[in-house]
């Protein structure tokens, strides 16, 4: 659960453009909060020196990053403008390098060679499955051939590799989705992020809910399946920059979510879930249970292992008779563990 090269990101949406047609699931306009258009060199130009203000002096590494569209999709002429934007910010020195999302279908080598003079060093793909039956349910309009050779080609390349992908498509379940996991992690990405399929208004899938023809995932069934997802990645040194939807306000505001596992702190109930494993673990390993007991973790994961307005700590104590569970900061550990014991701490307790 630590850091993974913090960079600034500077996020620059592309809604829907560069798409060639609009997947079961989506619906980018109510995602991003804006409307299906390209963002003029001015606007760009305002919005990166917008961002920039609140970069902290500790964050060195910074990014803009195209996101929302299927980059590599774009015309030609408008994949050149808007990396030639972004990178007078990377000449100047303010910024360090560029990323942006596409479709595995896009990455080949001609389009490769055309940004080839720009800094991009991150590319991510929008894999979301590795089954070639859910993507085409979804109307995906790609193979899970076309990830394997588009990563292969992006590691000739030299590029940082990001993979995205979705549990609880249409056609997909908890065994498909562990599957397409592994297979993902075959292919030994940089980074992942795990999304969750929410129903979303004037999407295709809306209409499929309305008529009973999909069923989303359940909130508790998400996070459990995350959970084994995020745990399968961890044990194959594969970083999860992010678990969850990252939703405008815009969103919630005009309520698009129609169905689905959506929570604003969907990465937290997640990690929330693996801190409750652990001490459960370790407690069920004690021959003798003490009335009191205090857990030890690293300050930044303290509300990890609370839970979600303390429900890890009232569900360990009434599902073990435990009188008193106090939690302790502890800078020694590393994020991702805890420890448990019955001796009081010697320095202060959270």
């Amino acid at each position: 659960m630590g850091s993974f090269k913090k960079h600034f990101i500077i996020p620059v949406f592309l809604p829907n453009v560069g798409c060639p047609h609009q997947c079961v699931f989506c619906n980018q306009s109510a995602i991003t909060g804006k409307k299906r258009n390209l963002p003029s060199p001015k606007q760009i130009h305002s919005w990166i020196n917008e961002f920039l203000k609140y970069k902290g002096e500790k964050r060195n590494k910074v990014q803009i990053s195209f996101y929302g569209g299927n980059f590599l999709g774009l015309k030609r002429n408008h994949i050149q403008s808007l990396l030639h934007e972004a990178t007078k910010f990377v000449q100047s020195g303010t910024v360090g390098s560029i990323r942006f999302s596409t479709r595995p279908d896009t990455i080949d080598k001609e389009r490769l060679d055309s940004i080839k003079d720009f800094p991009v060093s991150t590319i991510e793909l929008g894999v979301q499955s590795m089954d070639d039956q859910v993507l085409s349910m979804s109307q995906r309009g790609h193979t899970s051939l076309d990830t394997e050779k588009a990563v292969n080609l992006l590691k000739k390349e030299k590029y940082e590799i990001g993979l995205q992908m979705m549990v609880g498509l249409p056609g997909d379940d908890e065994s498909k989705s562990l599957a397409s996991g592994r297979k993902i992690a075959d292919l030994s990405p940089d980074f992942v992020r795990i999304y969750p399929t929410v129903v979303l208004g004037n999407s295709l899938l809306a209409k499929w809910y309305k008529s009973g023809n999909y069923t989303p995932l359940t909130l508790d069934a998400c996070i459990s399946l995350v959970k084994k997802l995020y745990l399968l990645f961890k044990k194959r040194n594969i970083q999860v920059i992010r678990m969850g939807l990252q939703i405008s306000k815009d969103l919630e505001k005009y309520a698009t979510i129609i169905a689905g596992p959506y929570h604003p702190a969907f990465g937290h109930l997640v990690y929330s879930e693996i801190f409750f494993d652990m001490a459960v673990a370790i407690i069920k390993s004690e021959k003798a249970l003490p009335e009191i007991l205090f857990v030890k973790v690293n300050p930044k994961s303290i509300s990890k292992m609370r839970g979600l307005k303390n429900k890890n700590i009232i569900t360990l104590k009434k599902d073990f008779n435990i009188k008193s569970l106090k939690i302790i900061s502890d800078p020694s550990l590393a994020e991702d563990s805890l420890t448990i014991t019955d001796s009081p701490p010697s320095f202060k307790q959270e």
